[in-house]
């Protein structure tokens, strides 16, 4: 065809009549010029470039002169129409590549890609995934990471007949230390928890934050092999204590175990059968690991009923808890007359029956049920001390146990100061006794409650003597009324000449200093004589009563009682 040309009237320009196929590239060039994406085109047979628009080459100019362009757009082989992902790394962005094959302007079949810019989505999506699966105090993956997770190494697990393992971890008396310092040191403290199990070979990205303090670290099929190690390192991290506000502290931890895909496949249902490993190690006397067993369901029922009439219990006003009292004798005075009586909490359940002590206190501990019970011992115990003061018996003191919870407890010295006003108790009649444990962290704090307490009045024994760290540092900087020997030192007194020592040094202490001694855990004759010789003042034991119901405990101790 001819070059046509057409006189414009208005403008005096020339217009020709150029090739129609010309046209039709002209137009096809400009508006792909203008479609917003990269685009590029091949042929399908030879893989030469067709066509390729300005963003495109400007996107991958770097790769363009390496010869790496094509490579990366043309990995995908579009059989057919298709959307991938792909990531640039060169200047770190992201693209959706759509690719579909094409007939060409001049008839051949071609493959056409076109790249869409998704980086900023992706940043988004990172970091909503951020929000959605880190623990942002800790910097570790979350509860809801950690199921996602798991899930992945199930299935690894089952697909090449593989193990692995769910590690749940609660730290013991945590409360402790983020009451007593501070909640912020007790972040300080999760912080630096984390940071330690990240640092453990073979689950450095495994590590979760479930809430609070409790955390699960899972051993994927391919680390298994070292789950010894794993499970060692791990214990090894709380073996050592923790630097805070200037002083060392020690928090260790419960553990429980489960093994996938052995003992499971839900991954709800491993989460939970190894937190209830994890409380069988807690009731066990905290600081322990304790593998998952099928025998632990039936005690997991057994606990979930115990939580709910424990709650119950509560609400209903501590009817079912019960105070039993353990006659504390005086041998300095003839006929061992008792002088009173250490009072003890017991459970009678209305559902469960007689729940004892060693499983109910864990429990109460664990649902932060403690407190309120605690607090219900102190002024019934001081109610019924003076209830025996008024009719007949002035001199009789009651020892109440303070749990490191309740001490620390920010209005403790409210909460004695109200049992004394409200039961009209002497103040030099209540003795409230600690645990020398309770001394190992936080001294200043220690001293600053336990003076407040003595400065109504009230008397402090220091129990479980000997069995703590530093002892006798602790008997100078907090002045205790009395000194309450470990039931330890008493076992095997008759033949043990290391504990006879320890009690004659601990006898000469507490006349050097003005204090009483009482020694727990009499039980024969024998000790009973011993200790006599040895000019031990107060003694307590199954030798003379083991803790008995009030009513029990007044007829043989309060016989005058009207």
């Amino acid at each position: 065809m001819g070059d046509l040309r057409v006189n414009n009237q208005e403008s005096g320009e020339e217009i020709h009549n150029a090739d129609p196929c010309e046209n039709i590239r002209s137009s096809l060039e400009k508006i792909l010029e203008l479609v917003g994406s990269a685009v590029y085109a091949k042929d399908a047979k030879t893989g030469e470039m067709l066509y390729s628009n300005a963003l495109m080459r400007d996107i991958f100019k770097p790769g363009t002169e390496k010869g790496t362009l094509y490579q990366f757009i043309t990995r995908e082989n579009p059989g057919q129409s298709g959307v991938s992902e792909v990531f640039h790394e060169f200047d770190q962005s992201w693209y959706d590549l759509h690719y579909a094959p094409v007939k060409w302007l001049d008839g051949r079949e071609a493959y056409i890609y076109t790249l869409y810019d998704i980086t900023e989505k992706m940043l988004y999506q990172k970091k909503v995934e951020q929000h959605t699966y880190y623990d942002f105090l800790t910097g570790l993956y979350n509860r809801l990471c950690c199921e996602r997770d798991l899930s992945r190494y199930i299935d690894e697990a089952k697909k090449a007949h593989g193990e692995g393992v769910v590690l749940f971890l609660d730290l013991d008396d945590f409360k402790n230390i983020n009451e007593g310092l501070g909640h912020q040191y007790g972040d300080i403290l999760l912080k630096a928890i984390a940071h330690s199990l990240q640092r453990v070979r073979g689950v450095e990205d495994t590590c979760y934050r479930m809430g609070g303090d409790e955390f699960v670290v899972i051993v994927p099929m391919a680390s298994h092999h070292r789950l010894e190690d794993i499970i060692y390192d791990i214990r090894e991290v709380f073996s050592r204590p923790w630097y805070l506000r200037g002083s060392d502290y020690y928090c260790t931890m419960s553990m429980g175990s489960v093994s996938f895909p052995k003992d499971g496949e839900n991954v709800h249902e491993l989460i939970k059968k190894a937190d209830i490993a994890m409380y069988e190690a807690k009731k066990g006397g905290k600081n322990r690991h304790v593998k998952y067993t099928k025998g632990t369901d039936s005690q997991q029922g057994k606990r979930l009923d115990m939580e709910k009439n424990m709650r119950d219990a509560t609400i209903s006003g501590y009817r079912e808890f019960e105070i039993y009292y353990q006659p504390i004798i005086d041998l300095r005075k003839e006929g061992t007359p008792c002088t009173g009586a250490e009072a003890l909490i017991r459970w009678n359940s209305a559902e469960m029956g007689f729940v004892p002590p060693s499983e109910f206190i864990p429990l109460a501990e664990y649902l932060g049920l403690i407190n309120p019970i605690g607090n219900h011992v102190l002024v019934e115990a001081s109610r019924r001390c003076k209830y025996w003061n008024d009719h007949g018996y002035p001199d009789y003191k009651v020892n109440v146990n303070l749990s490191v919870v309740q001490l620390l407890q920010p209005d403790i010295v409210r909460i004695v100061d109200s049992a004394l006003r409200e039961t009209g108790i002497k103040p030099e009649n209540l003795t409230l006794e600690v645990t020398e444990s309770l001394a190992i962290n936080d001294m200043e704090r220690m001293k600053d409650i336990l003076n407040n307490i003595k400065k109504l009045g009230i008397r402090i024994a220091l129990d479980d003597f000997g069995t703590g760290y530093s002892s006798l540092n602790h008997i100078r900087e907090i002045p205790f009324d009395v000194i309450k020997v470990d039931r330890t030192f008493i076992k095997d007194l008759e033949k043990d000449a290391y504990s006879r020592s320890f009690i004659k040094m601990v006898v000469q202490l507490a006349e050097e200093i003005d204090v009483n001694i009482c020694i727990e855990g009499v039980e024969t004759k024998e000790q009973y004589r011993i200790l006599a010789d040895m000019n031990v003042g107060l003694i307590q034991g199954y030798y003379f009563s083991k803790p008995v119901p009030e009513a029990e405990f007044e007829k043989k101790y309060t016989p005058e009682l009207t």
